[in-house]
């Protein structure tokens, strides 16, 4: 069924698990979107996501941003936006998840040809779409490539391509779910264990 993420057409608590891989990045609205994904949980249902992250494809971001403002004075982001794994986490948080886990997964691919790297990013839809109204000059692409191979190829002439994954896991609150402890309730501190620590491994 097709509908807007930021909009689920469906019950309060509707669902015991929610996934979402690599469709959040193109949602207008992050934050309402987790929201709503929270409401359609049912007490203790599962969460569980993955988006690209900050630093994806920053080799080719710093590359185009700086032939076009070099060629044109003024620069804008070619790539769709992303979000780094701390704002990830506040948003779970913010959302209302219970025991929000946030992890970042960096994978290093090569590619033969940047032009081979351009066609994959747009036929994956992930070029700003706030920017089809004013295309990339030819030329200004043409210096960004070159840019791209001169400072980033290896050895064998293959320029390296930066992805990060975030993955984002968020349970919907429910009754028997583990509780933390009242802040200062502990009755052994965290200096005191850690020290019993070194001394029980002998440094």
């Amino acid at each position: 069924m097709a509908c807007a993420e930021d909009l689920l057409p469906f019950t309060d608590g509707a669902f015991d698990l929610v996934v979402s891989l690599f469709g959040l990045q193109t949602v207008d609205d992050l934050p309402g979107a987790l929201v709503q994904v929270r409401r359609v949980l049912a007490p203790d249902g599962l969460f569980m996501a993955a988006l690209p992250g900050g630093a994806s494809l920053w080799e080719l971001k710093e590359c185009l941003l700086r032939a076009e403002l070099e060629q044109t004075a003024a620069a804008a982001q070619r790539v769709g936006p992303t979000i780094d794994l701390q704002q990830a986490a506040g948003l779970l948080q913010r959302a209302g998840f219970a025991m929000p886990v946030a992890d970042l997964e960096t994978v290093a691919v090569s590619y033969a040809d940047p032009l081979a790297l351009l066609s994959d990013i747009r036929r994956l839809g992930e070029s700003n779409p706030i920017l089809r109204a004013r295309p990339l000059r030819r030329d200004v692409l043409a210096t960004a490539l070159q840019d791209y191979r001169a400072r980033h190829a290896g050895p064998d002439g293959r320029i390296p391509v930066t992805l990060e994954v975030i993955h984002l896991m968020g349970w919907a609150p429910g009754p028997d779910q583990p509780q933390p402890k009242a802040r200062g309730s502990a009755r052994i501190s965290l200096a005191e264990a850690l020290h019993t620590l070194r001394r029980t491994s002998g440094k």
